[in-house]
């Protein structure tokens, strides 16, 4: 079996060293206290990799194709796929499989998210090798038996069947599916009951040829490893897989529903509220603008405004938070919250006045300074972690933002002067709410 608290204890030392490290380059250390180096193998794999000794390696990895491959009537096969990755590869059943990661202490995982497929791999750098291994079987060979993926499917409907209930995810289902109307955007990520009951084991091996590839693959590998090392290992683990995917287009899109509030009557206590409005790709020249005036509104915690006036000066929620999501072909500004059902019209009467208020008026210069300390600040702890920052990294492969980002973010959060923010949330927020309703809010309807 994985000894977890000797696995948690040997991450949280390298994360320390990573964290330490990333601290002195934001106050302007030499680019050597986080070194990144750029590996690219004989078979042209390329990967970032941060070298440190301790008794532990991270390795992430991204592919294009997620959920947006999914057939329109068949929501949930990357999901139910990627699930089924590790769940038995070449000789070795599900049990076997399973088997021989705990006793090799290492974690294999994979995931799809809208855009893109995920893999992690956590091993001690003593089984390197093994691990490895491991990982390219279930890449090459995965083989969905049938007991496995049923085992799976059933756990899915049931998990979904018992979602379909939640407010919470009824209010977000909703407005995605409003925001995104026949995009794959707007369909559930992991499917519904009725399509996850249609998928066939030849829909996940259809999906699995089409998406694993090596052409758009994106490493970063954070630990005990030499650079050396490295471009072999890539070879041994991807160089099997196909130089590219076969992807089906997706189109590029705006999310509709502005202005609208739609209402889906639930016999609950309290009333979720999802909220959002069209936000800023993460490429866009704005982008850091508009990230400091998403902080001020409702990503600062504490601090934001709608916090401090939906929560702190009125009590009409427990929490309320926002954020700025990017995709490939989309990006929202999206954040949700919950009250009673006696004042959800008033929480969202707020909401709406803050937003008109602050893409009027813009932030003050106190906002911005605050927020900008913060960013910079703030940034460190969440790389904490081997794991963290092996997925920052692929993140920032994937952005496009180059292997120096990390020294140049305090700069450009820096460069972001008073009148960007206030051109920036008029720009963002200006175009109003599209907002969802899951519950018995008293007075409150739905409306075109």
């Amino acid at each position: 079996m994985i000894n977890r608290n000797a696995f948690a204890r040997a991450n949280g030392r390298i994360g320390a060293v990573l964290l330490a490290g990333l601290l002195l380059a934001g106050g302007g250390a030499p680019a050597a206290a986080t070194q990144i180096e750029r590996v690219v193998s004989a078979g042209g794999i390329e990967a970032w990799v941060v070298h440190e000794r301790s008794p532990l390696i991270a390795l992430e990895f991204a592919m294009p194709g997620g959920s947006d491959q999914d057939p329109p009537d068949k929501a949930g096969v990357a999901y139910l796929a990627t699930s089924a990755w590790d769940d038995g590869a070449g000789d070795l059943d599900s049990k076997a499989f399973h088997s021989k990661l705990e006793d090799g202490s290492i974690e294999l995982g994979f995931s799809a998210g809208q855009d893109h497929v995920r893999g992690s791999l956590r091993t001690l750098s003593a089984n390197r090798d093994e691990a490895f291994s491991y990982l390219r079987l279930a890449l090459t060979a995965p083989r969905f038996d049938p007991d496995a993926v049923e085992r799976d499917r059933d756990q899915l409907i049931a998990r979904l069947k018992r979602q379909s209930t939640s407010p919470n995810d009824i209010a977000s289902r909703t407005w995605w599916a409003t925001a995104f109307p026949n995009h794959p955007y707007g369909r559930p990520t992991t499917g519904t009951p009725d399509s996850i009951a249609r998928i066939s084991i030849d829909d996940l091996k259809s999906y699995t040829h089409r998406v694993l590839a090596r052409g758009k693959l994106k490493v970063a590998i954070v630990g005990d490893i030499d650079t050396a090392d490295v471009g072999p290992l890539l070879d041994r683990t991807f160089g099997d897989l196909p130089a590219e995917p076969e992807l089906t287009p997706v189109a590029d899109v705006t999310m509709q529903g502005l202005g609208r509030r739609i209402v889906v009557p639930l016999d609950v206590p309290q009333a979720v509220v999802t909220f959002g409005t069209i936000g800023i790709s993460r490429r866009d020249p704005d982008f850091m603008a508009a990230y400091i005036v998403n902080y001020i509104l409702g990503g600062g915690a504490f601090s934001s405004r709608l916090y401090q006036e939906v929560r702190e000066k009125r009590g009409l929620a427990y929490g309320i938070s926002d954020s700025l999501t990017w995709f490939d072909h989309a990006a929202v500004l999206i954040g949700g919250t919950a009250t009673r059902s006696a004042v959800t019209g008033e929480a969202i009467d707020i909401i709406q006045k803050e937003v008109h208020r602050l893409a009027e008026a813009g932030p003050s210069e106190k906002e911005v300074a605050d927020a900008k300390s913060y960013l910079e600040g703030s940034y460190a702890l969440g790389l904490d972690t081997s794991g963290k920052v092996a997925r920052q990294l692929v993140q920032i492969q994937l952005d496009g933002l180059g292997i120096d980002y990390i020294d140049r973010r305090s700069s450009l959060i820096e460069a972001v002067t008073l009148e960007d923010t206030k051109r920036v949330a008029k720009r963002l927020l200006d175009a109003g709410l599209l907002v969802t309703v899951a519950g018995k809010p008293q007075g409150l309807t739905s409306t075109e």
